[in-house]
């Protein structure tokens, strides 16, 4: 039996995760997401796959995100017959998720068609709402800690990855002539004692280990993150500005909305403006799956946080330009989080030359997305393919992540007591990955940043 790995994403870069397991004959992907960021890599999307979907015989998916699933719809339409294995959550969000983003390419390539400002004529979207919906059809959803088999000799376990609602990390065990080979994969880590999700597992002990690197060279900063909105909220009412916040739909709204509700205990609250059919649908989930993060009904806070009376759902597009008209006082929360699609492009092109206004970023920003060149101070970027100035005061709120930093990343491995005998830095951009190498390879590890589309022997002849 002879096992490799080919990495066609998620190989010096944060988005694109796709891992290919080959046993003898036997085809798994780890993921399966599109390519986000500098447009070399959204490029990759349009290019053939190296290995036909259809002998592909199933999909492992750690989590919703569309840099881990976002491919999905694609790899079903150009043939892909097998199953797609999740957690029942993660289930859920991707059918929220991936018919946004199909729908946002189609409402994009008809943009473009009718500005006529693409290259490509006609501009035509990677997949419709309608693949993303047939793609449905082949999610299995399954319990945390409970394995399932894939194969005879493949033995599948998700637990939990604390990064979002659902989110898991991957033990697979493979059953061979010379015993029990274990391969893990981290997914994405979220940080050990974040207010709203379920901290992150410990791994169990692995032959090869797959472990992301997104701040394998950074540490979150120590601060008080309610004290730090407090201030900008402050600073907003002297500007008699707004506050407009491009957030990630899935954990982020809802965390800001968490802090935003502790805030307001204490001083009067101001109109809460989430203006993002996602992250709404997102919200209520959040509701009905309350035993995957720390906000149960019971609790302190509870479900009241997400019903506060200064919330406002705005599911309306007619709605959502009426917010342009508001003055100041207002807090505005919209997707997406990068700034690379969806309704808050509407909100910085009205929103980004007023002085008086707030852009606060609240998560990782790739390089290449207009959110990065925002927050890197750039005078002005292109919305709608228009230039549009930026003379908004741009604020980046570090400690809101939902990635663990190099300490916690270093921390979750040292419960592997045994030294893999491979360990693979993965979604990581690689100046972060080599850093995380150093510290890894300190312990006496074994440590690999793989490239785009290389292949490794992981066991042979076993």
């Amino acid at each position: 039996m002879d096992i490799r790995v080919k990495f066609l994403g998620g190989a010096k870069s944060v988005t694109g995760s796709k891992y290919l397991i080959t046993v003898n004959d036997f085809h798994v992907l780890i993921d399966c997401g599109l390519f986000q960021g500098l447009k070399e890599l959204r490029l990759r999307n349009w290019d053939e796959l190296p290995i036909d979907p259809e002998k592909i015989d199933c999909v492992l998916l750690t989590h919703a995100h569309i840099d881990h699933s976002g491919y999905i719809p694609l790899l079903y339409k150009n043939g892909f017959g097998g199953k797609i294995h999740c957690t029942e959550p993660t289930q859920e969000l991707a059918e929220i998720l991936l018919t946004d983003s199909a729908k946002l390419q189609e409402e994009e390539a008809d943009f473009a068609n009718r500005k006529g400002y693409s290259k490509h004529n006609p501009a035509k979207p990677l997949y419709t709402v309608r693949d993303a919906t047939e793609a449905l059809n082949a999610f299995e959803a399954h319990a945390f800690d409970r394995p399932f088999r894939i194969h005879d000799q493949i033995e599948v376990r998700f637990f939990h990855a604390g990064h979002i609602l659902g989110a898991a990390s991957v033990e697979l065990k493979i059953y061979t002539s010379q015993g029990v080979k274990v391969i893990v994969f981290s997914g994405d880590l979220g940080p050990m004692d974040g207010p709203l999700h379920v901290a992150p597992k410990n791994p169990p002990q692995a032959d090869v280990l797959f472990i992301e690197s997104t701040y394998g060279a950074r540490q979150h900063k120590d601060v008080n993150l309610e004290n730090e909105l407090r201030k900008l909220i402050i600073e907003s009412d002297n500007k008699r500005g707004c506050i407009v916040i491009p957030a990630f739909s899935v954990g982020r709204t809802q965390l800001v909305l968490y802090y935003l509700w502790k805030i307001f205990q204490n001083i009067k609250s101001r109109p809460v403006y989430v203006d993002s059919p996602m992250a709404i649908s997102v919200t209520q989930l959040y509701k009905q799956y309350a035993k995957y993060h720390r906000l149960s009904s019971d609790s302190e806070f509870g479900h009241h946080i997400f019903d506060a009376p200064f919330v406002h759902y705005v599911t309306e597009q007619s709605k959502s330009r009426v917010l342009n008209t508001i003055k100041d006082r207002a807090i505005i929360i919209s997707a997406s989080g990068m700034a690379t699609g969806g309704r808050i492009l509407h909100h910085l092109y009205h929103r980004l030359p007023n002085k008086q206004d707030i852009v606060l970023f609240t998560g990782f920003l790739p390089e290449g997305t207009r959110g990065r060149d925002i927050a890197n101070g750039e005078q002005s970027v292109k919305i709608f393919g228009e230039d549009v100035s930026v003379k908004a005061n741009i604020h980046v709120l570090d400690g809101l992540s939902a990635h663990a930093d190099q300490d916690e990343l270093v921390e979750w491995a040292s419960h592997i007591h045994e030294q893999p005998k491979m360990t693979f830095l993965v979604h990581g951009e690689e100046e972060q990955a080599e850093v995380l190498k150093e510290r890894l390879n300190g312990r006496g590890w074994n440590v690999t940043i793989p490239g785009y589309l290389e292949t490794f022997t992981l066991f042979d002849h076993v």
